[in-house]
């Protein structure tokens, strides 16, 4: 399922796993599970990638009528992998879109190009997938986990996970796959991202932003109902209902304000780059865990 990297150049990735999806069929149900907990599921290009794959996957099995997407262990996704040995931000991957290799580019070419194939496009393309898709989320999603969750027509959570996007630590005004302002009303966001503090499912839910809250021992139990009753419905209605309310969300403006913004995003990892040599304003996974070790109020 894993795309493997080729010719890596920079620095060596050290993958802790062969596998870091796993992909289960039950019944009508594709269950699409992150699988590296021992990094709480942190997202590198070797995971992206098998994500697309168990996605493609799914899609291509027409006995497979509703998706779902998870995270094995504590946490939903603690975000984009930028700290284990198996971060691979500097290995050529072979690309699902029609853009070039990011790993010779030079600058800020180099994110600019690699992001705009593997979070940005990566998302609007699992965006778009004709059938259901339903957001497990336990524990954290963080960051490029709210993206993860964030694509997905459902979000169900369990009483305990939280949400947050602290990259404003970093300098940087959200995450990639910027539907803040879609998911939140705009002053909540603004909170939202100018603190960077997590936010509790139930208050997600009261929001909008989350669909329903159980606890987390019954939550596959309800995921797993929810999404046997989806697959009940007739499969164009259920591919034609998704088309309808995305297409409500693009005349508002998501994805014009997504692009807009994906263009801040990088002129932020520019300025980082001049001011101090790194994209991310030095702010590693431990130095952001320890700047993020807030519990949710």
């Amino acid at each position: 399922m894993t795309q493997g990297p080729t010719a890596p150049k920079g620095r060596n990735p050290v993958y802790e796993t062969a596998r870091p999806v796993r992909y289960q069929v039950e019944g009508p149900l594709a269950w699409i599970m992150m699988d590296r907990p021992q990094y709480h599921n942190a997202q590198n290009s070797q995971m992206t990638y098998a994500l697309d794959d168990a996605f493609r996957r799914a899609t291509d099995d027409d006995a497979v009528k509703v998706i779902i997407l998870g995270g094995e262990g504590k946490h939903f996704s603690a975000g984009h992998d930028i700290g284990t040995p198996g971060r691979d931000h500097l290995v050529p991957f072979e690309r699902r879109h029609l853009l070039p290799d990011h790993s010779d580019r030079p600058g800020a070419e180099l994110l600019y190009t690699r992001e705009h194939e593997v979070y940005l496009g990566m998302c609007r393309r699992w965006r778009d997938i004709p059938k259901p898709t339903i957001a497990m989320v336990q524990g954290a999603c963080i960051a490029g986990g709210l993206m993860l969750a964030w694509v997905c027509d459902l979000i169900v959570a369990s009483e305990d996970a939280y949400f947050q996007d602290p990259v404003n630590r970093m300098g940087i005004p959200g995450v990639e796959y910027f539907a803040h302002g879609f998911e939140l009303p705009p002053r909540i966001a603004k909170g939202f991202l100018l603190l960077g503090e997590p936010m509790p499912a139930q208050r997600a839910w009261q929001f909008g932003m989350v669909n329903e809250v159980f606890p987390r021992d019954e939550l596959r139990d309800k995921v797993r109902a929810m999404a046997t009753e989806i697959a009940t419905r007739p499969r164009l209605g259920n591919w034609l209902t998704k088309q309808a309310l995305n297409h409500v969300e693009d005349l508002r403006g998501k994805r014009t304000a997504m692009d807009a913004v994906f263009h801040m995003h990088h002129f932020a990892h520019a300025q980082n780059d001049l001011m101090s040599g790194s994209a991310i304003a030095n702010m590693d996974a431990q130095s952001m865990a320890a700047a993020n070790r807030k519990e949710p109020q």
